[in-house]
């Protein structure tokens, strides 16, 4: 059986490739640049200390452990396949709000060693969004293929997100995959830009429900992985990208975050700052699948 997994399909070898590793050039700003303007997406090892990166794992993991969904070790993120965050929380969002907030996740999500990253990528002062994605993927779980342009379609035009691996994640467990060359789709890009995702009225932005056929019908691969804990993928507003499925043999929970970063000269939506942002569509960080129980299905936009 096939290491990689999507909408519960083996993904066949043709369909697969590396993602290109641009850690030996993380000091030179040009050819980071360089990259990031042909390929859409920057791959790199060891962005932010391991050490750090396990400490706000333990963090995040011991909150969900506190609603019975993982169990003991918390750190090691085995799902119990059970949850009691609906009975024990009196509200999701805030409950979802306070785990975001976690000072060892902030330390690694919006920190020095990620803001000296993005500082070399844009070639100016970066600030990063303060509302962010954190994604607890259980087995089974997945995000198709899409752009984050229609999320991030206000504000600055140089946004970049940063994906964050918060733990080893192994192929089996489900982590990013980019679309090769998608960033240059023109006849997707331009449609895309003129939606602004604001509701659940908006356009559904997500392309495909398989992606093994979607890449096959673009001549494409999908670039992914087995991703160390402290990696990083950068990538911009219209490089398609998603996740593999998490089938973990050990049923390990996937943990990643998700970070916009723009030119702190440029103005930014307002949607995404602030101790309490409203998010996309207003509802903060209730809005988000990681608000969820791990029991319940994520939603599809």
């Amino acid at each position: 059986m096939s290491r990689c997994i999507a909408q519960g399909r083996p993904v066949p070898n043709d369909v697969l490739g590396p993602l290109r590793d641009s850690t030996g050039v993380a000091d030179d700003a040009n050819e980071l640049q360089r990259r990031i303007g042909d390929d859409g997406y920057l791959f790199l090892r060891g962005v932010v200390d391991r050490t750090e990166i396990m400490a706000a794992r333990a963090e995040v993991f011991a909150r969900l452990a506190d609603v019975g969904e993982i169990q003991q070790p918390s750190v090691d993120g085995l799902y119990t396949g059970t949850s009691q965050r609906s009975e024990v929380v009196s509200d999701l969002g805030d409950f979802w709000r306070s785990v975001n907030l976690g000072e060892a996740l902030r330390h690694v999500s919006h920190g020095e060693q990620v803001s000296a990253l993005m500082d070399k990528i844009l070639g100016e002062t970066a600030r990063p969004h303060d509302f962010m994605f954190l994604r607890p993927g259980p087995i089974g779980r997945s995000t198709h293929l899409h752009f984050d342009l229609p999320f991030f379609a206000r504000g600055s035009k140089r946004i970049f997100t940063v994906w964050l691996a918060l733990g080893d994640i192994p192929v089996e467990e489900g982590p990013l995959a980019v679309l090769e060359g998608s960033n240059r789709f023109a006849d997707l890009i331009d449609p895309i830009r003129e939606i602004d995702y604001s509701s659940a009225m908006s356009p559904q932005v997500q392309m495909t429900d398989d992606t093994i056929e979607f890449a096959r019908q673009r001549s494409a691969r999908l670039l992914t992985a087995d991703f160390q804990a402290g990696d990083a993928i950068v990538f911009d507003m219209i490089t398609m990208h998603g996740t593999l499925d998490n089938h973990s043999p050990e049923g390990r929970v996937r943990l990643s975050c998700d970070v916009r970063w723009q030119p702190a000269a440029e103005p930014i939506d307002p949607r995404y700052v602030g101790d309490n942002p409203p998010g996309t569509t207003g509802a903060g960080y209730g809005e988000l699948n990681g608000a969820k129980p791990l029991t319940e299905d994520w939603h599809i936009r």
